[in-house]
C-alpha cells in the first residue's frame, strides 16, 4: 500500500438506489485517520446478503495491483484459493510502492523499491504463486494514471493470450477506491476485460477506510468465503509486507503505513469482498478522436490514400444500392463510397468521429453512433465495408459482428475487408485473426485477396452474382 500524506482524491461514491454514480465532494484522508470500522462492514445487511463469488469454470486468473500489498489485502484469499485448486494465477503489480514513506529519514526510494519488491515475492510465495508468475514495478509510484493505456496493453497481453476454451478472470482494484493509483489500475483492468472478453472482479481497499456499504450498489457485491488454509495463507502474506505493517525504524517518518484498525478489514474476516458488474464500454477510440481531428492521418498519409484506392478498385461493381460501412471514423472513405451508392449507412462507436464525419459526407449518407455488435442498423445491404475495425473488437464481439453481417447482407451482397497487418498493441486480435474469423463464417467465399507488407484486403462475394464484364 502506498499513500501520500493529505492526498486528495476525486472518486465519486456510488448510489445504492440503482441510479449509479453520483457526484460528491472530493474526499481527502490520510492513512492514519480513524476510518470506518471493520464491524460496520462485516455486520452490514448488504455484505451479509452478498452473492457468493465462485471460481467455478475459471481457467486462468490475472490479478492486478497498483502497489505491493494491494493484491494481498484485496484478493490474497482468492489467490490462495485459486492456487490450491490448481488454477494458474498471474500477478501484475504496476509500481514498486517506493513512495510509501516519503518522509523517511532512513530509507530512500531506491531502498524501498528493493524492499517492497522482495516483500511482494515473499507474499506471492505464501499465497502459492509459482515462480515467474509475478511482475513488480515499471511505473513510478503515484503516476499510474499517466500510464493507463500502456498498462491496459500489458493486461491484454497477459489475458488475451490465454486459452479461450476456459474463462479468464481479471481481478483488480475498485475503480472508485479513492486512491488515484488504485482508480487508474482498475480503469486499465476494466478496459482490458472489455477487449479480451474476460470477467472482472474489483476489490475495494481505501474505500472501506472512508465509506460504508451504503455507498455501494448492493447487487454488485460478492463474497468469496475462504477456507482456514486460505485465511492462514493470506495472513502470512500480509505479514510478508513488513515495511507496511511495521515501522521501518523508531524515527518520525518511518511509522507503519497499515494501521491495526485498517488491517482488520482484511486480516480478520473469513471472506473477501468484491464488486462485480458488466464490463464497461472501452472509450479509448472516442478519446483519441476528441484529442485529434483526424487521428489516422486519412487526409495526409500515403498509406491511407493508397489503401482507399485499392479498396475501391477491388469492388466488382461500379455502383451499389445500399452500402453499410462499419467503423467509418471521420468519413474520408465514406464520402468516396457515397459517389458509387444510392445510400450509405456509416456507423462508428465514437461520437467525436461521427461529429467530424458530418462535414465531409454528402446528403445520401446517414451517420450514426453505434456500439457494434449490440447496436446495429436495420436494413439489407448490397455492400458491407469492414475496414480497420475488426481488431478493435473483442473476440466474442467480432464473432457477433460477423453474425450481424451475415444477417444483413443481401443475397447478391459483397463484403470488403481491409486491415493493417502490423501488430495492434493493446488488443488481442490482429488482421490475420480477424480475417480468419470471417473465413469460418457462412458469408460468401473469398474471391479476391490483396496483401502487401502493410495491408490485407479480402473480397467476399458469390461469383454467380457478379456483373458480366462483357455487358
Amino acid at each position: 500500500m502506498t499513500w501520500q500524506p493529505s492526498a486528495a482524491c476525486s472518486s465519486p461514491r456510488t448510489s445504492n438506489d440503482g441510479t449509479g454514480p453520483k457526484a460528491v465532494a472530493p474526499m481527502t484522508f490520510h492513512h492514519t485517520d480513524t476510518g470506518v470500522s471493520q464491524s460496520v462492514w462485516a455486520d452490514h445487511p448488504s455484505v451479509k446478503g452478498a452473492a457468493e463469488a465462485t471460481l467455478a469454470g475459471v481457467r486462468h486468473i490475472v490479478v492486478v495491483a497498483a502497489h505491493p500489498d494491494d493484491e494481498t489485502l484485496g484478493a490474497g484469499g482468492l489467490i490462495a484459493t485459486a492456487t490450491a485448486a490448481g488454477i494458474p494465477v498471474d500477478l501484475l503489480i504496476f509500481t514498486a510502492g517506493e513512495c510509501s514513506h516519503p518522509g523517511s529519514p532512513t530509507h530512500d526510494k531506491a531502498a524501498l523499491t528493493r524492499i517492497r519488491s522482495a516483500e511482494a515475492e515473499r507474499a506471492a510465495t505464501a499465497l502459492g504463486l509459482r515462480t515467474g508468475s509475478v511482475r513488480v514495478g515499471g511505473i513510478p509510484d503515484g503516476q499510474v494514471a499517466d500510464h493507463v493505456e500502456e498498462l491496459t496493453a500489458s493486461i491484454v497481453a497477459q489475458a488475451g493470450r490465454l486459452d479461450r476454451a476456459g474463462e479468464v478472470l481479471i481481478v483488480a482494484p475498485y475503480r472508485q477506491d479513492g486512491h488515484p493509483d488504485h482508480d487508474a489500475a482498475g480503469a486499465a483492468a476494466a478496459a482490458a476485460a472489455h477487449r479480451t472478453d474476460a470477467s472482472l472482479l474489483e476489490y475495494p481497499i481505501w474505500f472501506r477506510h472512508q465509506y460504508t456499504p451504503d455507498d455501494l450498489q448492493a447487487d454488485r457485491l460478492q463474497q468469496l468465503h475462504l477456507t482456514p488454509a486460505a485465511r492462514a495463507a493470506k495472513r502470512r502474506a500480509i505479514d510478508a509486507h513488513r515495511s507496511q505493517v511495521r515501522p521501518l525504524s523508531d524515527q518520525p517518518g518511518d511509522e507503519a503505513i497499515l494501521q491495526p484498525d485498517f488491517l482488520r478489514h482484511f486480516a480478520e474476516p473469513d471472506s473477501e469482498l468484491f464488486l462485480h458488474d458488466e464490463v464497461p464500454p472501452d472509450t479509448v477510440l472516442d478519446e483519441l478522436h476528441q484529442r485529434e481531428s483526424e487521428p489516422w492521418g486519412a487526409d495526409s498519409r500515403w498509406y491511407e490514400q493508397r489503401k482507399r484506392q485499392l479498396a475501391l478498385a477491388m469492388l466488382p461493381r461500379a455502383r451499389f444500392g445500399q452500402v453499410l460501412e462499419v467503423g467509418c471514423s471521420t468519413g474520408v472513405l465514406t464520402a468516396q463510397l457515397a459517389g458509387m451508392a444510392d445510400r450509405v449507412m456509416a456507423i462508428d462507436s465514437s461520437p467525436a468521429a461521427i461529429a467530424a464525419a458530418t462535414s465531409r459526407v454528402p446528403a445520401n449518407v446517414e451517420l450514426a453512433t453505434a456500439q457494434v455488435p449490440d447496436e446495429w442498423p436495420r436494413g439489407s445491404y448490397d455492400l458491407v465495408v469492414f475496414s480497420e475495425v475488426g481488431y478493435f473488437l473483442s473476440p466474442a464481439a467480432l464473432a457477433r459482428t460477423i453474425a450481424r453481417i451475415e444477417r444483413c447482407l443481401a443475397p447478391e451482397g459483397v463484403v470488403l475487408l481491409s486491415h493493417w497487418r502490423h501488430p495492434i498493441d493493446g488488443w488481442p486480435l490482429d488482421a490475420a485473426a480477424v480475417h480468419h474469423a470471417f473465413a469460418g463464417s457462412t458469408l460468401p467465399p473469398s474471391q479476391a485477396v490483396y496483401r502487401d507488407r502493410d495491408v490485407e484486403m479480402i473480397l467476399l462475394c458469390d461469383l454467380q452474382q457478379l456483373p458480366d464484364p462483357g455487358a
